[in-house]
């Protein structure tokens, strides 16, 4: 049944890939690695060391995990990679563009009433630097970051204290994500959750599923409007 209040449902985005096109690095990545060594590699072993630190009760902020892993990668790929490619690589992960479907989407969300925030495992710092040159910041009321609790999404305390902290019961919340290990732990939590099925994302057919999954933003927030509104 629709919420009596649009208001009522709080849209919490993701930002990297959710919104912002991380395929904007597949030039550096290209050029650097000769093609050795993908961006989506690169990427994977992002998530799968934050989440690694997570586990092990440590932490250090995502974009200097970001350098790291990518060291990392270049000695398995057997390359070396000089201190002006790690300012290429960091300046270009600074001003990701926004996909092209995301503006429109978050007119549409805002047309209709709804609170938007974001939720990322960036600083806050970077998010709002990210977001703001993609010309989309506005469209949120908070941006907010698991940097403060020192572990990454998809921990299910990130999502607890979120809910927390936007003084909102869990089942308010949706989040919109185009990873099924953040939408899991957004469920975990009580949350809902919409799947935006970005290239090299699907869902995961085990467990609970998001009630809503698309391939664009676009797509979601159409649904959202229709089954949250």
């Amino acid at each position: 049944m629709p919420l009596a209040n649009n208001r009522e449902r709080i849209l919490v985005f993701d930002v990297n890939e959710t919104l912002l096109d991380i395929e904007a690095l597949e030039p550096f990545f290209a050029r650097t690695f000769s093609g050795g060594c993908s961006m989506r590699r690169w990427f994977d072993q992002q998530i799968l060391y934050s989440q690694a630190l997570t586990l092990s009760g440590r932490y250090v902020d995502f974009g200097t995990l970001a350098v790291a892993v990518l060291k990392m990668l270049a000695q398995t790929c057997d390359v070396h990679v000089r201190d002006d490619d790690i300012d290429e690589f960091t300046a270009t992960l600074k001003a990701l563009p926004p996909h092209a479907d995301v503006a429109p989407a978050l007119d549409k969300l805002a047309g209709a009433g709804f609170r938007m925030v974001s939720l990322s495992n960036s600083p806050k710092e970077s998010s709002e630097g990210a977001l703001s040159q993609a010309g989309i910041r506005h469209y949120f009321d908070e941006v907010l970051s698991v940097d403060p609790l020192h572990q990454f999404k998809p921990a299910l305390a990130v999502y607890t204290e979120t809910a927390r902290g936007l003084g909102a019961d869990p089942a308010r919340l949706r989040l919109i994500a185009a990873h099924v290990w953040d939408t899991t732990g957004a469920q975990a939590a009580g949350w809902a959750a919409a799947l935006v099925t970005r290239r090299g994302n699907a869902p995961l057919p085990w467990g609970e599923q998001p009630d809503i999954i698309e391939p664009s933003l676009l797509a979601v927030a159409d649904r959202i409007v229709a089954c949250d509104s």
